[in-house]
């Protein structure tokens, strides 16, 4: 009896630490949402409340009137899309060379994608812009998306390199028996179980290209080419005031398709890699 309540009040502990965990997460999109639905009287009070006392949509129709929400979200969408499926088809074949051929070359490899995280962004602005310049990417949609997919490439490529050396040589073997050469190999056999490391890839790297703001800040000259995390700035004055309910309605509205990708992708990402592709 005694062990039982022990294993019972561990249990509820482990429960409750993981509500608060969630609590601490869902957090800033509560106060985001609560913060876009609050009239300008609310937003002035002395004595917030978590709740709206009057709930009003008058934030989000001012946000897209003072700032052309809709357009941005579309760069940003392009850009973030873009980014995702040319990091993903680069990097699963790299990954599968990388994980399959373990050369002095493939570690020195690894070892680079690990140190090349920790550059800083003011640190390759200045000879990143140099060379956007001289290729005539300066303002482009298109050369913004070639730096995300060089910034993300090689977190990707950590990531599915992971993922290819956990499918079994086994099943390679087995095609290369049946007269399959590397590239069909990687396309047929090892290339669908790598679904769900394919599907986190590209979740980091859609999420990372959306919520990007240096790079985008830098790089984009033209109002119609800038991305939303550009625009959400235009909701703070020259003097530092934020016009607070446009700019949390526009926030709110910005965390949605980071949040609907990850709810597709879902399944992906927390199935089983490999359930029943083997027998032990």
């Amino acid at each position: 009896m005694p062990g039982r309540r022990t294993r019972g009040a561990a249990r509820a502990g482990k429960y409750a630490a993981l509500l608060g965990y969630l609590l601490f997460l869902a957090f800033p999109l509560l106060w985001l949402l609560s913060t876009a639905l609050k009239s300008p009287r609310e937003l002035g009070s002395l004595h917030p409340a978590w709740i709206p006392r009057d709930p009003t949509l008058a934030n989000v129709r001012q946000a897209f009137e003072e700032q052309p929400l809709a357009h941005a979200a579309l760069n940003s969408l392009l850009v973030a899309l873009g980014t995702a499926v040319v990091a993903v088809l680069i990097a699963t074949p790299m990954a599968y060379v990388m994980a399959r051929h373990r050369t002095r070359l493939a570690r020195a490899a690894t070892g680079w994608v690990v140190v090349s995280q920790a550059f800083p962004f003011v640190l390759v602005i200045i000879p990143l812009f140099l060379v956007l310049k001289n290729l005539r990417l300066i303002d482009s949609l298109f050369g913004l998306t070639l730096v995300y997919v060089v910034w993300a490439l090689p977190f990707a490529l950590w990531m599915l390199v992971g993922h290819v050396r956990a499918v079994p040589v086994e099943l390679e073997e087995a095609a290369a028996v049946d007269g399959a050469g590397r590239l069909r190999t990687l396309v047929s056999v090892t290339a669908p179980l790598l679904g769900p490391g394919i599907a986190a890839t590209a979740l980091f790297a859609f999420v990372t290209a959306w919520n990007e703001f240096f790079f985008a800040l830098v790089l984009l000259k033209s109002p119609g080419r800038q991305t939303l995390p550009v625009v959400l700035t235009h909701f703070i004055g020259a003097e530092g005031v934020a016009d607070l309910g446009p700019l949390a309605a526009a926030a709110f509205l910005a965390t949605l398709p980071s949040v609907a990708l990850f709810g597709l992708l879902q399944r992906r990402i927390t199935g089983g890699l490999l359930a029943g592709a083997v027998k032990s």
